[in-house]
């Protein structure tokens, strides 16, 4: 069984097939063609161990996601296994795939739900994941400037994201972040609410990505209650983990406001209606996901094997 390395990983993906391989996945789902299991988190001393995983039969691999949480600091490992005869194919060190799958959901999401013409994108936390928001968002659409609420953005960095997207980057507050924002990307450990939803502009996506907790959130409830919609990455395990959530007030954010992203890539769901509405995608990062971005690796890297071959 082979082992792949987050350098590995990197060396042959491309955001853009990323995304492909995430959108077929969701449309597999959605079609009743693949299965996922929920998170499973167990922890003692302080020490936490999670696993998430999924079925792709059309994808042809089975597999499952395991990682620790020490201190706040996460290590992953993906184990993949062939559709067709079972047998293990290989383990993977899964940080790079999880940046990657992240933000290409979140482009997938806004292709729905975002304004084609978007210009200004605002992202809150410059860590791992804000980064590949930004780099991704900025191949995605036509950006004129990348406003970052960050209070570790140094000029240095700046200049290197910059660099990555083709677009000027602009340090700035909550508030001039949010001026003319058409896309917004939460990406930060906040326990609370990141904004006020009355600062929001009209016609806003908002991916929000940085908490899975059921404790915390990102967004307050005018966030909540001036969107028309929040497309979640999966129902029966963001509806439980994400704060946005949980914590939210029902009058904010009825049922009647949550789709899947399986629906919106069936076409069972509409997306942005008008130009005026705000919308959201909220993720907490579930197997699907990360199975089949390693199915994709698995296929780029052994192009003559087949998954059962």
């Amino acid at each position: 069984m082979r082992h792949v390395t987050d350098e590995m990983v990197d060396a042959v993906l491309k955001p853009q097939d990323v995304q492909r391989a995430l959108t077929d996945a969701y449309r597999s789902l959605g079609q009743g063609q693949a299965a996922m299991q929920t998170r499973i988190r167990t922890e003692s001393g302080g020490i936490k161990l999670s696993s998430l995983g999924a079925v792709l039969p059309e994808q042809g691999v089975v597999g499952a996601k395991i990682y620790t949480t020490i201190g706040g600091q996460f290590a992953f490992v993906i184990v993949l296994f062939s559709a067709i005869d079972g047998r293990p194919l290989a383990s993977f060190d899964a940080a790079a795939i999880t940046r990657l799958r992240t933000a290409a959901c979140s482009v997938i999401a806004a292709r729905y739900l975002a304004r084609p013409e978007s210009r200004r994108l605002a992202v809150f936390g410059l860590g791992t994941q804000g980064r590949a928001h930004a780099l991704q968002m900025a191949q995605a659409f036509p950006l004129d400037e990348i406003r970052v609420c960050s209070r570790s953005l140094t000029d240095e960095a700046a200049r290197e994201l910059q660099g990555s997207c083709g677009v000027p980057v602009r340090r700035c507050d909550a508030a001039l972040a949010l001026e003319g924002a058409d896309i917004v990307v939460t990406a930060s450990r906040s326990r609370m609410p990141l904004f006020s939803g009355a600062a929001l502009c009209p016609g806003t996506f908002i991916a929000a990505v940085g908490s899975s907790l059921p404790d915390t959130r990102e967004l307050d409830d005018a966030t909540l209650a001036r969107a028309s919609m929040m497309a979640v990455d999966w129902m029966p395990q963001t509806a439980v983990e994400a704060g946005d959530i949980v914590l939210a007030d029902p009058a904010a954010l009825p049922p009647s406001k949550l789709v899947e992203l399986a629906d919106l890539v069936t076409g069972r769901a509409c997306g942005r209606r008008e130009a005026a509405e705000v919308t959201i995608y909220k993720t907490v990062g579930v197997g699907l996901q990360d199975v089949a971005v390693a199915g994709l690796v698995w296929q780029l890297m052994s192009p003559s094997q087949s998954p059962g071959g």
